[in-house]
């Protein structure tokens, strides 16, 4: 019989580190991530058989929903039945949600979408790259036989043919070029300085998102600076007007290939971002185009355009190129 337990503070973690679905878990990110409640469901050998954690004080918001989040998930050595560790967890979860006042629970979330969220729900053939949710094939049907449905889908297009140029951009790059846009890379030198820059950008860009919740400045930069040794810059492109950013795009090195022994040869499209403004019209395609030819001459030949909503321009902008190569799913439950 399993039990559940909560955790509030990371020392209450210690007993289970490093073992089973505890492994390579820094118990810290429950404050730096600002967890309401950790839970974990314990067998009666006192081995944790999946946890999770809650949101419910600060988290994205929904047309008429006041939503609770469930992320940090993990499970081992399921058995199906009643009493399988992700149901017991969830059912826990839920009520304990639904104390807090919510009307419905989404996840996987780490509690909200700057984070990891969502589970791949179609695999493909392609191995994982960098930076992509990662999960065994059985949790998103665990999370679907508690009751859990479809919330929102997204997916990542592989294009393996670098060469392959939109002929409606030419134009497009006449018209930007003739209202004073300009194109430079990233300056690696003065990193953060082009993070504070490109964060002007990204709070208006993404302000519309699904389920978008707003980011500080100090957090976005951190996040970034982590992965700066993985940094190319001028795979990451700026586009300028009177010296003021209006967009940019983001990319970087599959280094999950290195890791499988393999040469490097995809760049990774993880953010494209523009002001809105009607004469930047084009101007998210034309990075796209930039930073793949881009690519393409330093010896790269394939790109991958990661995580898209498959409600978002981006998905537009990458149907021109990339072939489906990835599906990933947001889940929710409401409260009845």
């Amino acid at each position: 019989m399993s039990i559940i337990t909560q955790i509030k503070k990371p020392s209450e973690l210690a007993p289970y580190l490093n073992t089973g679905v505890y492994q390579n878990f820094d118990p810290e990110i429950i404050v730096q991530q600002q967890v309401d409640l950790h839970l974990a469901c314990v067998d009666d050998f006192g081995q944790v058989q999946a946890r999770c954690s809650l949101w419910w004080s600060d988290v994205p918001t929904l047309e008429n929903e006041k939503i609770g989040v469930i992320g940090h998930y993990a499970s081992d050595n399921e058995q199906d039945g009643q009493d399988m560790p992700t149901a017991v967890l969830l059912n826990n979860a839920c009520f304990l949600l639904k104390i807090e006042g919510c009307t419905r629970a989404i996840g996987p979330m780490d509690g909200n979408t700057w984070r990891s969220y969502r589970f791949v729900t179609d695999a493909g053939d392609e191995p994982p790259f960098f930076l992509e949710p990662d999960n065994p094939a059985a949790w998103p049907e665990y999370w679907r036989s508690y009751g859990f449905e479809p919330l929102a889908e997204y997916s990542s297009g592989l294009t393996v043919d670098l060469n392959q140029r939109d002929e409606r951009l030419p134009k497009v790059a006449q018209r930007l070029e003739q209202k004073g846009v300009r194109f430079r890379a990233l300056d690696i030198n003065n990193f953060e300085r082009e993070l504070r820059r490109i964060y002007s950008i990204s709070v208006v860009s993404f302000s519309k998102n699904y389920l978008y919740t707003p980011l500080d400045e100090e957090d976005f930069v951190a996040q970034y600076m982590k992965v700066k040794p993985l940094v190319i810059p001028e795979l990451t492109i700026i586009a300028e007007k009177d010296n003021q950013a209006i967009g940019y795009l983001f990319a970087i090195p599959d280094i999950s290939e290195q890791k499988r022994g393999e040469p490097v040869t995809t760049v990774i499209i993880k953010t494209v971002a523009v002001l809105p403004d009607s004469s930047n019209a084009g101007l998210g395609a034309l990075l796209v185009d930039k930073v793949q030819q881009q690519a393409r001459t330093m010896g790269y030949t394939r790109a991958i355009h990661a995580l898209m909503y498959n409600g978002n321009v981006s998905r537009n902008i990458s149907g021109h190129y990339a072939n489906s190569m990835r599906t990933y799913t947001l889940f929710s439950k409401p409260f009845r």
